[in-house]
């Protein structure tokens, strides 16, 4: 598979029909391999009427318009999908750029491919509405459309392609903006539903318009370790004949790099080098068992890399995908990434669960392989957490908000503890993964175990972890999880309850939080003078019992209110998060035991009758504290003053030593606060020092890592 973005065809100045017989004879090639006769030629009328339909319509380019449906039932003919996605590839736009009605289009092709049509086709700009606004309207319109037909999508996800195929007729600003969107959204959605063909595409195509040199540069050395076959051909030479005497088939074959993914583990850990010492292979055989009995030939051959095998064939990934991954490291060095499937998994891995999906639906009869089951299930959890997120809005930009945080989240998967896998979004707390079971169980959660040991509700999940969810029959949600929670499951649950509160009981309960706030801080409800209570109203034009009804829908922090009510700090706040403004904000103090920065996530402790300590959100002082005395807290844009930061170095005990250290961070234009000697390391030659430091944010400590680390004689360096 090559990744290329597509050179401008010599189509201009040709009709749609020329078009349509430029095109045909290769399309009709590919529809050949699949589909009947019949079924063509219901193409072929498709692709006629479309042609008709976009008749003198010219795209940026020059070329005629209806060289981009064709080109996207090309792409979706390529990877063998139905009839009905066909015709509606080659009539996404008719609907929405001529005047063909609907009920025209259903006369001629039925409402199944209208439906899909419809479905893809944006929605007509109101006068004087914002295109940030119509954008939203027509995205969340094709998601409504994917609830009712998940493959509407999929016909979004080829359009896509080919419009980041052909990116270079817009302006360079507008290719960006397309660019980052398509990553977002598009290749991120691809992702979640295994259609890896699409991800892979548009990842690379994205990768090209956003850092074109580092593309350039990878792309090169792929492209020639791809077309050099030498490698390939002595592993065939090896493994072949040893398969050929145990009566295994199988293909073995190179598989085309995918550049953003090695630019992103490159980012991470990998250096160039590594990157260019790596050969990936897939081997395509008949069964499970032959699987596992190339995996032991493999390992035979070749030494195993530690670490580096993963069994997706026992334990599916959450989407369906099944496939056995192993790294060996060959006798020059060249580490083989070697991927061992059969021809149905490689099916799924390439077409996504919608494919199975459709074919569960035509056929009730589908084998009930794992696989299958696995990705019919994730689809109709898939479908759901889409409908969860319409309901939880009316507000289009709302949904596009939360639609984009979620797809960008990344995806953990978390086990119940009868060994059930949930998935969440990366970020995704206790609180979350309650919500995800059962909607009343989020309901009545109180806490949480993680692998057998208490868990504050409000701190993210990882991967792969056991959690516990204990709940209380007499408990409800709390307006302060809207702080935490990230998905829509969750969210739509705490509102719903909000929303059932009546005014006299959300004035109650906004009273019990906001006496529980200023408990904490050593005070209470009745103590507070009513002249700052007074004035704290007058400033935000409130009610008394409109407080109290913020506070109990959580559009006000009680602790934040409470805070404000002592005089303990002058923090401006939105109603749900705390921000820090000034290193000299009165009541605020950062934690010695993490030392935040700006730029850094953090959350702030209520400590009883003392100042709002700040926190770095992954401090293990986190863990430990009850959820009830923390505040989200947030940096200001316009942060300013100086920041300790605390650092660990390993150094050789030899002179001057300490005045390289100091001439280094001097440089950074930073100043030692304090440091400290220590003798007692595990080499007698070798210091460990602790160096506090003055540094302005992350990336100001950032820099004076790398440039220390730069130093020959720095053998260890950490933040503390």
């Amino acid at each position: 598979m090559r990744i290329v973005a597509l050179p401008y065809r010599p189509f201009a100045g040709l009709t749609g029909s020329e078009v349509l017989e430029a095109f045909w004879t290769e399309l009709s090639k590919e529809l050949s391999q699949y589909l009947d006769e019949e079924s063509i030629a219901e193409v072929l009328r498709a692709a006629t009427f479309g042609a008709q339909a976009h008749e003198g319509q010219m795209r940026q380019s020059g070329e005629p318009y209806f060289t981009h449906p064709i080109s996207v039932t090309k792409i979706l003919a390529e990877q063998r999908f139905d009839l009905p996605v066909l015709q509606a590839a080659l009539l996404h736009d008719v609907l929405e750029d001529t005047p063909v009605t609907k009920q025209e289009m259903a006369e001629a092709f039925g409402d199944s491919v209208t439906a899909l049509v419809d479905g893809v086709s944006k929605l007509d700009r109101l006068k004087n509405q914002a295109p940030q606004e119509a954008q939203a309207e027509s995205f969340k319109k094709m998601f409504v459309a994917t609830t009712d037909d998940p493959r509407v999508i999929i016909i979004k996800l080829a359009d896509r392609l080919h419009n980041m195929q052909t990116l270079g007729a817009l302006r360079p600003d507008k290719r960006i903006r397309k660019a980052r969107e398509t990553l977002e959204i598009y290749a991120s959605i691809a992702g979640r539903l295994g259609l890896f063909y699409f991800r892979m595409q548009l990842e690379d195509l994205v990768f090209s318009y956003l850092y074109p040199w580092r593309y350039a540069v990878l792309k090169k050395h792929y492209t020639k370790l791809f077309e050099n076959n030498t490698l390939l051909n002595e592993i065939r030479e090896e493994i072949q004949p040893i398969l050929k005497e145990m009566g295994i088939q199988a293909t073995i074959t190179k598989r085309q790099r995918h550049l953003w993914g090695v630019y992103q583990r490159m980012k991470r850990k990998m250096s160039f080098e590594a990157a260019c010492h790596t050969v990936p292979i897939r081997i395509i055989t008949k069964t499970e068992d032959d699987c596992y009995r190339i995996l032991g030939v493999l390992h035979g051959l070749y030494r195993p890399i530690s670490g580096k095998f993963e069994d997706y064939i026992a334990a599916p990934k959450s989407n369906g995908y099944r496939s056995l991954h192993t790294s060996v490291l060959m006798a020059e060095q060249d580490v083989l990434n070697v991927q061992i499937r059969t021809r149905d998994m490689h099916h799924l891995a390439e077409t996504g669960i919608i494919a199975v999906w459709h074919q569960h639906l035509k056929n009730r009869s589908l084998r009930k392989e794992q696989h299958n089951i696995t990705a019919q299930k994730y689809m109709r959890d898939w479908l759901s957490r889409l409908r969860e997120m319409q309901n939880m809005t009316d507000d289009p930009l709302e949904f596009y908000d939360v639609i984009k945080k979620e797809l960008s989240a990344g995806a953990i998967h978390v086990y119940t503890p009868r060994g059930e896998v949930i998935d969440l979004p990366a970020g995704a707390t206790p609180v979350d993964f309650a919500y995800a079971i059962n909607p009343e169980i989020g309901d009545k959660c109180v806490g949480a175990k993680v692998n057998g040991i208490p868990y504050p509700i409000f701190r993210p999940l990882e991967i792969a972890q056991t959690c516990e969810i204990i709940t209380d029959k007499d408990a409800h949600p709390h307006a302060g999880w809207l702080q935490f929670v990230v998905t829509a499951k969750a969210r739509a649950g705490v509102n719903h309850h909000l929303r059932q509160l009546k005014d006299k009981e959300a004035e109650d309960f906004g009273k019990q939080l906001l006496s529980q706030a200023l408990q904490d801080l050593g005070s209470s409800y009745q103590a507070i003078e009513n002249t700052k209570l007074l004035a704290y109203l007058s400033v935000n034009h409130l009610e008394q019992k409109e407080l109290l009804n913020d506070i109990a829908c959580g559009k006000k922090q009680a602790g934040l209110v409470a805070a404000t009510l002592l005089g303990n700090t002058q923090i401006k706040g939105d109603g749900e998060v705390l921000y820090i403004h000034n290193t000299l904000d009165s009541g605020i103090e950062m934690a010695d035991c993490c030392h935040p920065l700006p730029k850094e996530a953090i959350v702030g402790h209520l400590e009883q009758g003392k100042a709002i300590r700040i926190h770095r959100r992954n401090c293990p002082m986190v863990q430990v504290t009850d959820s009830q005395d923390w505040l989200r807290a947030a940096w200001d844009e316009d942060i300013g003053g100086v920041f300790i930061a605390l650092l660990s170095l390993e150094v050789p005990d030899k002179p001057r030593m300490l005045s390289k250290i100091a001439d280094v961070i001097a440089d950074c234009e930073s100043n030692i606060y304090d440091f400290q000697v220590i003798h007692n390391t595990h080499r007698e030659d070798v210091r460990a020092l602790k160096v506090w430091l003055e540094v302005k944010n992350r990336d100001h400590l950032a820099k004076i890592i790398r440039h220390l680390r730069w130093l020959e004689e720095v053998e260890k360096i950490e933040r503390i």
